[in-house]
């Protein structure tokens, strides 16, 4: 059928042709950017977001063999296909933590990273597997206790959004803390694309952390939360925005977000911004805006809504 008559075909390398007119424009587009951006970074080198979706399956496989690997085997085979996914795992993760590395040569201030860099990333993280695993768990736990509606805790670990953001933070975490921030950030990406929840791999969260519905959850690179905290949907610890004639600048590293301690609960619409401290088992009511800290057992709410017994009391409020 040809090109079906729409003229395209053919028309790329002809002068003044659309196509030619999208290249010539794109390329301008390219080399306004490229003078505007850090050239010594090589862009070639980034970590791929595909292959570090293998690696969170290859890893929750070997986290949970029988739950989320899929294994039906013997007990006594359990731990040999264990290690064939944490090898497979470990393989592709060092492969994309040496890309990663590759895009941060440049800048690097003490010279070249040395050659096994990113095997020494990649084995001290295989080291820490266990304890990933018991956070995962105490997660779980948390969740099972806190919501009546659940069923079972293997119901939470595949179903609930909350938990697996949590499984997700527990692996990024220390993958960011170990030198391997944009390969952390690619794995708190792809919990946000699968569940709506927006954890910054730098966060440092204690044991038994219960998200309950998660949707709209954000907390920022250095926030600290406590042991045994829950969330509700749509909480925002965030940063404030500095103003525009301040001081400080986008890229520079400080702590500015809030510091939640054990034992606190945050109910759905919360935003609680800047380092403010919100004190052990406190409580923070739905809906509100906070800028200060929060005294231990306190609570913080809004007025409560009015209660309008019928359609003339409606009409007189409206009106």
């Amino acid at each position: 059928m040809g090109d079906g008559g729409n003229g395209w075909s053919g028309a790329g390398d002809a002068a003044g042709s659309p196509i030619a007119s999208a290249v010539a424009a794109l390329r301008s587009a390219r080399d306004d950017w490229r003078a505007r951006q850090d050239a010594t970074r090589d862009p070639a080198s980034f970590p791929s977001l595909r292959a570090v979706e293998r690696i969170i399956d290859l890893l929750a496989a070997a986290l949970f063999p029988r739950r989320l690997g899929h294994f039906r085997g013997s007990p006594a085979e359990e731990d040999h296909f264990v290690a064939a996914k944490l090898l497979a795992a470990a393989t592709e993760l060092e492969r994309e933590v040496a890309a990663e590395l590759g895009y941060w040569q440049a800048e690097a201030r003490s010279g070249a990273f040395d050659a096994d860099q990113a095997a020494t990333i990649v084995r001290l993280f295989v080291a820490g597997l266990g304890e990933i695993r018991r956070l995962i768990d105490s997660d779980v736990e948390a969740a099972f206790l806190g919501d009546p509606a659940a069923r079972s805790t293997d119901e939470i670990l595949l179903c609930y959004p909350g938990a697996i953001a949590s499984l997700h933070h527990r692996i990024a975490h220390p993958l960011y803390e170990l030198g391997a921030p944009i390969v952390a950030r690619l794995i708190s990406e792809i919990a946000n694309e699968r569940t709506g929840v927006d954890i910054h791999p730098g966060a440092t969260i204690g044991g038994h952390f219960f998200i309950d519905h998660g949707t709209g959850v954000v907390i920022g690179e250095t926030a600290i939360i406590g042991a045994r905290v829950r969330l509700y949907q749509h909480v925002t610890l965030g940063a404030r925005t500095p103003l525009a004639d301040g001081g400080d600048r986008p890229r520079e590293r400080y702590a500015r977000h809030p510091i939640v301690e054990d034992d606190v609960v945050i109910y759905a619409g919360a935003t609680i911004l800047g380092r403010v401290t919100i004190g052990r088992g406190a409580m923070i009511g739905g809906n509100v805006w906070l800028l200060d800290d929060v005294p231990a057992g306190h609570t913080v709410v809004q007025p409560e809504a009015r209660v309008l017994h019928d359609a003339v009391d409606w009409r007189r409020h409206d009106g």
